[in-house]
């Protein structure tokens, strides 16, 4: 608490201003409305983490992602795609703590409003009465300055008449004048008996001003430190929510360090492996003279060292130009 200052600043001079006042009130308003934004802007950020959990847990849920994978590192995407689906469900969970603070905020504003309007509909029966008061006030002043003002004119009047040989005329102005007179006593008691009672209406006025000074400055620390307490916890449930996330994640860290290149390609030649044998090779055959029992390895192409004789044709063409030649 910082104590009583609202009652000790805002007063003035002018009895009919309430400037004071209404600066209080306007602050307080003020404030009810930054509640309302901070309300919102959680409401906001709730309908955020909805879609973003909701996006996220469908994504685990519908979109492959590596399931071809076998062994150990199938594993650790079992494992990835299970933390992945719980941290979309913490996104969810924070949506819903987070409406839950904004309603609270909603709340509280909703009751500050109410002890706020209590208390201005007793300074506005006081204000009203105060400037009522103020006017009958004056309008007695004017009435008893008018009176004086006639009285005046009444003596005056029989001062000028001192010499007047019309005794009638006379009695005229003394009565005139003994009228005036009361008039001005009745004025100033009607006038004096206003001041009196706009005194106590100032009185009365002002203790109500300094009660709810009290009131709405208590009622701003209560909402600075609602508001900042507020504050504070949403920045905890997104720290929170920080740490819920990089557990989880932790955990599929954990699920990869368990992960085995060895084991996985041992595990896959296991599950598919085909044989241990591979394909012998393609022998030459020879189209003339088949050699069914080649050793294996050896040449796979024409061969003209170990080429049999070429067979003798069964007739020589006759032409001469060949006659050189022998087989």
């Amino acid at each position: 608490m910082t104590g009583s200052l609202f009652k000790g600043n805002f007063w003035t001079s002018d009895i009919l201003s309430t400037i004071g006042y209404d600066s209080i009130v306007q602050h307080l308003n003020n404030g009810r409305k930054n509640c309302k934004e901070f309300e919102d802007f959680l409401k906001e950020r709730a309908s955020i983490e909805e879609k973003y959990g909701k996006d996220l847990l469908s994504l685990a849920r519908k979109k492959p992602c590596g399931q071809s994978e076998t062994n150990t590192l199938k594993r650790a995407l079992e494992v990835f795609k299970q933390q992945v689906d719980n941290v979309a469900q913490s996104h969810i969970y924070l949506a819903q703590t987070l409406r839950e603070e904004a309603r609270k905020m909603e709340e509280f504003r909703e009751k500050q409003k109410s002890q706020q309007k209590k208390t201005e509909l007793i300074m506005d029966a006081a204000h009203k009465q105060k400037s009522l008061q103020f006017k009958k006030t004056m309008d007695a002043k004017k009435n008893y300055e008018q009176k004086c003002r006639d009285k005046d004119e009444a003596e005056q009047a029989v001062h000028r008449s001192a010499n007047m040989a019309n005794p009638k005329q006379q009695e005229k102005l003394f009565v005139k004048l003994a009228t005036s007179k009361t008039a001005v006593e009745d004025s100033d008691k009607l006038y004096m008996l206003q001041i009196n009672t706009l005194d106590r209406v100032r009185n009365e006025w002002q203790s109500e001003h300094i009660k709810a000074c009290e009131v709405f400055e208590a009622q701003e620390c209560e909402r600075i430190n609602f508001f900042r307490n507020a504050l504070w916890l949403h920045m905890n449930q997104l720290s929170q929510q920080c740490v819920t996330s990089d557990e989880m994640y932790e955990k599929v860290r954990k699920s990869l360090e368990m992960c085995s290149i060895e084991k996985d390609i041992e595990y896959f030649v296991n599950q598919r492996g085909t044989g241990q044998t591979p394909p012998a090779p393609i022998m030459y055959e020879n189209f003339y003279c088949p050699q069914k029992n080649a050793a294996p390895g050896k040449a796979t192409g024409p061969n003209l060292a170990r080429r049999g004789p070429l067979p003798n044709p069964k007739s020589l063409p006759e032409n001469k130009a060949f006659s050189g030649w022998h087989f």
